[in-house]
């Protein structure tokens, strides 16, 4: 959803306009995995259960809920009639929900306690599926022998929970650093060489206003931006355990970006991925974390050509850094066509229509086999989206997700505010326990 959503956010909402038409060149294709989606290499479903409802040779209609609207919405009613025209027994409603992630999740959550049988498929966020899971309302895919190992792990962990998968990888989303390779002639191999590249580039180029810019206004982004680069310093976001070297480190080190090295401005608390990357294109900013998508917006003339993008380097300990964003597909527990469900997910989560897809509205493919030199010549960034994409780290799987994420928000909103050097430190302390135990709570009590 929109870049202002307090957990459905940093999707590539501003869509690939300039790319548009290419999309021609990949109709015929796209007709070809709808002609082959039911034998699909992606995963074969299993035998009817008593709640699969209709089987595939009857004609039935089933109710897609998503959020999409411009040209995301329109690329999926393109997959979606070419699907049907494939499957003329399997007619599919649109049903677009709210772009705004409180009533999306609110209108689901309305239909799923109220026990409604549609949408029989719908658009989940990648931190939403333990919550469906543990409450019920989501299908187990155990019974469609899914191969996940075809899509990137970490997204498939998102989807998974208590060790069953529940929802599939639609369109992956990294969150990584960008640079421009006109001032940072070689990538930076370490947090404290962005620092000193920054620092470099503050002073060879005064029409810079920042060295880095990242999103730590009070809001999801902010979380996102600290797992970017939580890795690095050997962090892992446990939220039955928060208070850890690692993670003071990280949060340590984006507070002192403000404070210490004076290569963000005290602005970016303020700041959301859409300010973050109009700093960037407009060529205030020698770094930025941030996600695809910036790639795909008008860029200023010193900052067009000159972007390099990456995970965030490594410390001593640390491995690359990525935060996972994007979107998947899941099956309404309640839903009485439960093998056309499956049938439509498996044709959505195809290649060639997640290439389709990525080529219209900048959505990466889920499918490390859709990142291909077809998608590569149309948009040429996609080679470094399928890179991080192999780093990018999911949000805590975990029910509680929602409340985690309000005391994690709380948690760095405070540490932004205060300009003590031991502000990380002793935030993660003093909520540790809180957090641990919101984590564990029994949803809903």
């Amino acid at each position: 959803m929109g870049s202002s959503s307090s957990i459905r956010q940093s999707r590539g909402r501003a869509g690939m306009t300039a790319l548009s038409i290419a999309v021609a060149a990949f109709t015929a294709i796209t007709a070809a995995a709808c002609s082959s989606s039911s034998s699909s290499t992606n995963a074969t479903p299993g035998s009817s259960s008593s709640s699969s409802g209709s089987g595939a040779g009857g004609s039935q209609t089933i109710v897609f809920a998503e959020s999409g609207l411009g040209t995301e919405g329109q690329q999926t009613q393109k997959a979606i009639t070419a699907f049907e025209a494939a499957n003329p027994n399997i007619k599919v409603t649109i049903q677009v929900l709210s772009s705004d992630s409180t009533q999306y999740l609110a209108t689901l959550e309305h239909d799923f306690i109220t026990g409604s049988s549609t949408p029989d498929v719908f658009e989940s966020d990648v931190t939403y599926p333990a919550k469906f899971a543990q409450a019920g309302w989501v299908m187990p895919l155990t019974s469609f022998n899914v191969d996940s190992s075809q899509y990137f792990p970490h997204e498939v962990a998102a989807g998974t929970f208590n060790n069953t998968l529940y929802a599939m990888p639609w369109f992956d989303n990294p969150e990584g650093l960008y640079y421009r390779t006109d001032l940072i002639k070689t990538p930076p191999t370490s947090p404290a060489q962005v620092v000193s590249d920054a620092q470099a580039a503050l002073k060879a180029d005064k029409s810079l206003k920042e060295g880095l810019a990242f999103e730590a206004a009070k809001y999801e982004g902010a979380i996102t931006s600290f797992l970017t680069v939580d890795s690095a310093f050997g962090g892992t976001l446990d939220p039955t355990s928060v208070n850890t070297p690692g993670n003071v480190a990280a949060l340590g080190w984006l507070h002192d970006a403000i404070y210490k090295y004076h290569i963000a401005p005290t602005a970016v608390t303020g700041w959301q991925e859409g300010q973050v990357q109009s700093e960037f294109s407009s060529g205030y900013a020698a770094f930025s974390i941030n996600y695809p998508f910036v790639e795909a917006q008008p860029a200023a003339a010193a900052v067009k050509g000159h972007i390099g993008y990456i995970p965030f380097p490594a410390g001593t300990g640390g491995t690359p850094g990525s935060a996972l964003g994007g979107e998947m597909l899941a099956i309404n527990a309640k839903s009485a066509h439960a093998q056309a469900a499956w049938k439509l997910i498996q044709y959505l989560c195809s290649a060639p229509v997640e290439v389709a897809r990525a080529i219209a509205t900048g959505d990466p493919p889920s499918l490390p086999s859709a990142y291909t030199q077809q998608l590569y010549s149309a948009a040429p960034y996609f080679q470094d989206v399928k890179t991080l994409n192999n780093y990018s780290a999911p949000r805590p799987v975990n029910p509680n997700y929602l409340q985690v994420s309000a005391d994690l928000q709380t948690l760095f909103s405070a540490v932004y505010a205060n300009s003590s050097s031991s502000a990380a430190s002793q935030a993660f302390a003093a909520a540790n326990s809180a957090i641990a135990s919101d984590a564990s709570k029994t949803p809903g009590a």
